[in-house]
């Protein structure tokens, strides 16, 4: 059962309609606990997060006030106990650990579904790898970690975590090109080569969609527009693999024909 929240809406946990804290220093300790569920996280890793390279003179002392204020939070909202029957927020070897069972952390259910997307296409069953992407990236209803305030340790793992959902998404977006339903990424596509104007296979697959729609003309600007966009802002040219995607839609290669029938969408 999905107990705690840290890529979908910026409520950190769940419990009979039960919030987070409110302090900002206790959501954002709570947030760095989630972030290594099981796992020991030092004092000294309590106050690096926190306070960065500024730390008051009472931050170890604060930090053990601030794990009794979220303890009593979980408690409050349900959670106070494991589900092994132990009790959820431990103190141990000068640090912390928060248990945290297989599916009750979004971002765990996430990880799982992507990991099985990857066993379907070493399988070649891409009607289950764009299944399981769609089923994973729903969880993403919102930006990682929300509104948490974030210190250097979560700063650095927010980074990692939007890669693995933009590399989650391309991989999803390149089962629906399989499955041939180009037509319907047209839009989809269209917004993500705006939010991310240099991102080479974003484009590579927008130019796909658009060419397999009959719509060779559009695809081609669409590298004109990158294009544009290097020279202006890198000095660069695209890279070799978009220049030979360029040119096989110059050309009408056949190899860039979709192989399947137009799939219907994933439920």
């Amino acid at each position: 059962m999905l107990r705690f929240r840290m890529i979908g809406p910026p409520t950190l946990f769940l419990s009979d309609g039960a919030a987070a804290p409110r302090a900002p220093k206790q959501r954002q300790l709570l947030a760095l606990l989630l972030l290594h569920p099981g796992q020991v996280v030092t004092i000294d890793e309590c106050v690096d997060e926190l306070w960065g390279e500024r730390p008051p003179d009472s931050a170890q002392s604060t930090v053990r006030t601030y794990v009794m204020q979220v303890r009593k939070e979980l408690q409050r909202g349900g959670l106070g106990t494991a589900p092994d029957g132990g009790p959820r927020l431990v103190t141990r070897d000068r640090g912390y650990s928060l248990a945290v069972a297989p599916g009750e952390l979004d971002l765990d259910v996430f990880l799982g579904l992507v990991r099985q997307a990857g066993q379907a296409q070493a399988a070649g069953d891409d009607q289950q790898v764009g299944w399981l992407l769609h089923r994973a990236l729903d969880l993403w209803s919102g930006p990682a970690l929300g509104d948490i305030t974030c210190g250097p340790i979560l700063q650095m793992r927010l980074g990692g975590l939007e890669e693995l959902r933009l590399g989650t998404l391309e991989d999803r977006i390149d089962a629906d090109l399989r499955l041939g339903r180009h037509r319907g990424l047209i839009s989809e596509l269209k917004m993500l080569t705006q939010r991310y104007p240099l991102h080479e296979n974003i484009h590579a697959q927008f130019m796909t969609a658009l060419y397999r729609s009959g719509r060779r003309a559009n695809a081609l600007e669409v590298y004109a527009r990158l294009r544009r966009a290097f020279s202006t802002e890198l000095g660069l040219e695209p890279s070799l693999q978009l220049r030979r995607l360029q040119q096989a839609m110059l050309t009408a290669d056949p190899a860039l024909d979709p192989v399947l029938p137009q799939a219907s969408a994933v439920g």
